[in-house]
């Protein structure tokens, strides 16, 4: 096992360009100030798959936005509550804490464009998208692995994120049985063609 506890691994933040090795200078000061070295940080995080989802509501105006993510988990059975987060950065921030409700579209394994779609910052992620009108009018995106229609419940905040915890009030399965996958900074899919005995 090999820890990584220096900076001396990450380049200088003033002079590293567009490679910077976290998402602001003041999160790269903050790792360096504990020891940690940023960019080794975000790689050993990345050592732990996630599923990829699109989180989708509407905006004050009635307009529909959405985000990839890979911050959902669940919480709790009883009563049915979902957990994600979002960057105190994020343009969408607001638009998402004002929300009465909010729709985790968990994607299927053919839906990467998806999910780089709505990774970048755009105004059109929802032109010629197939999709339907949820709860709270938040968008459900066709042919992913599941839905979870969540009341905009709670909030906390979470160093340079904001947590947001749902109560589940709908929710259903998709016919995509093999879910988009994250891991070590790339995508990847289940293997289906294995058997366990």
């Amino acid at each position: 096992m090999t820890l990584s506890t220096s900076t001396a691994n990450c380049p200088d933040l003033l002079t590293a360009g567009i490679d910077l090795p976290c998402a602001t200078c003041d999160t790269g000061r903050s790792l360096a100030a504990r020891g940690f070295c940023c960019r080794d940080f975000r790689n050993t995080l990345g050592c732990f798959a996630t599923g990829v989802t699109i989180v989708t509501a509407l905006d004050p105006d009635g307009e529909p936005i959405g985000l990839t993510i890979s911050s959902f988990n669940s919480v709790s059975l009883d009563p049915p509550l979902i957990l994600w987060s979002l960057s105190l950065g994020s343009p969408m921030l607001e638009a998402f804490r004002r929300a009465s409700h909010y729709t985790v579209n968990v994607l299927a394994a053919t839906q990467q464009n998806l999910s780089d779609r709505f990774a970048v910052r755009r105004t059109d992620h929802f032109v010629d998208l197939p999709q339907r009108s949820g709860l709270g009018g938040a968008p459900l995106i066709e042919g992913c692995c599941a839905w979870f229609e969540c009341a905009n419940q709670t909030q906390y905040p979470g160093g340079d994120h904001l947590i947001f915890v749902g109560q589940v009030e709908r929710f259903a399965l998709g016919e995509a049985e093999s879910p988009l996958l994250f891991h070590g900074a790339r995508y990847c899919r289940i293997d289906t063609s294995r058997t366990t005995d």
